[in-house]
């Protein structure tokens, strides 16, 4: 077993496909197939999903009118309420074993939080957490949503962090059910108009950031490394 977390960049991906994927690992993950924590870094299409605390009022339109819209709406097993993911938005899946971590859910909330707020502040943003809230503010601002699911210790779903996403698709939820919340990116809060060396950086830090708030060392790797645990398992 490898202590390195395997950092995967797959690019834009379905968000069906990202599901699929996440599920698949993790029972690999649980198996043994899979010997190595992996944090796989992905974009969306516009999507909205449920997770398991959504209410009705934070969904203004029907998930048909979602659709009509150009957006997908996919109920799934996460905590926490509705969250939109859209281009320009980095989202992380990461697939731990908490068993060689800390078995303790809100210890991993809070350190996802941590890492977060260490990579925006190398980016230049001075960032919070929000009492009562899971997720990362600035400003009174939400910059990031967090929604996760454990199995059997093996963790699934993960972070969307706002890097150049168009904010007013949140106009079409109300994002994590937070009545009034104000959604904002790092782009919003640093001015720069350079997206893709913005989104490079970005998801550098966040790599980094990962590996020091989960003391643990980093690797990047190819979609390919996962091919032999995903045949096996």
């Amino acid at each position: 077993m490898s202590d390195a977390i395997a950092a995967v960049a797959l690019g834009r991906v379905p968000y069906g496909e990202a599901l699929t994927l996440q599920r698949r690992l993790c029972r690999a993950r649980i198996d043994g197939a899979l010997d190595h924590d992996v944090l796989l870094l992905v974009e969306h299409p516009p999507v909205v999903t449920l997770g398991r605390g959504t209410q009705q009022t934070s969904l203004p339109l029907a998930p048909a009118l979602l659709e009509q819209r150009g957006l997908e709406v996919f109920e799934v097993e996460r905590g926490g309420d509705v969250t939109l993911h859209a281009p320009g938005q980095l989202v992380g899946y990461p697939i731990f074993h908490l068993e060689h971590h800390r078995t303790d859910l809100h210890w991993y909330l809070r350190t996802i939080e941590a890492a977060l707020i260490d990579a925006v502040g190398a980016l230049g943003i001075a960032a919070e957490r929000e009492a009562g809230l899971t997720g990362v503010w600035t400003g009174g601002r939400k910059l990031a949503s967090i929604g996760v699911h454990v199995k059997r210790w093996v963790t699934l779903h993960g972070f969307a962090l706002n890097v150049t996403t168009d904010l007013s698709l949140f106009d079409l939820i109300v994002p994590c059910g937070i009545a009034g919340v104000r959604m904002t990116s790092v782009a919003a809060e640093t001015g720069r108009v350079d997206r893709d060396a913005l989104w490079s950086e970005t998801e550098e830090a966040t790599v980094l950031s990962f590996g020091r708030t989960f003391e643990r060392p980093m690797r990047r790797a190819p979609a390919s490394s996962l091919d032999q645990a995903l045949a096996a398992c």
